[in-house]
């Protein structure tokens, strides 16, 4: 179906190994999201990770207002990061490794920290659940994040930078 509506030689060069792998990770990541939904009423999301992190050592009521659903959202964010080590190792041979300068890492998780914050949750919460659940905010949030995404990575290539 996928080929039918992007042309065969666009599909091959945006997609070397193929849909099935992304097609399938994309319907775990709803199932998730629903299940997570369903059994405990809380839409997932990851960008409030921190918080409810800090509310386990800080009894500053910014971060206490996230204790009733800290744990698991330490086991969610935990399971995250060891879904996708688990694949790496199993499927492709290793662990993950970037060709990225670490200080350029740390900068672009601070630049995303601070978007997800004034955005009011992350790319993938508002992708997935907010867009999910119809939320007009969500919505008109995606469309910006894809907006600024597109144009940044454009001005990057066009300055020569690379990893």
């Amino acid at each position: 179906m996928f080929t039918e509506l992007v042309p065969l030689s666009l599909t091959a060069e945006l997609f070397p190994n193929g849909v099935f792998r992304y097609a399938v990770g994309g319907l775990l990541v709803g199932l998730g999201a629903a299940v997570i939904y369903l059994g405990t009423g809380i839409t997932a999301g990851a960008s409030t990770f921190l918080e409810s992190t800090l509310s386990y050592a800080s009894n500053q009521s910014r971060f206490q207002r996230y204790r009733p659903s800290r744990d698991w959202r330490v086991v969610f964010t935990l399971g995250i990061v060891l879904g996708a080590a688990v694949y790496a190792v199993i499927w492709q041979g290793g662990a993950w490794t970037t060709d990225v300068q670490p200080w350029r890492l740390l900068v672009g998780g601070v630049f995303v920290g601070i978007g997800t914050r004034i955005g009011k949750g992350c790319t993938s919460g508002h992708g997935v659940c907010g867009v999910g659940s119809a939320s007009k905010t969500s919505i008109v949030g995606v469309m910006t994040f894809l907006v600024v995404a597109i144009v940044t990575a454009q001005l990057v290539q066009l300055m020569g930078v690379s990893p």
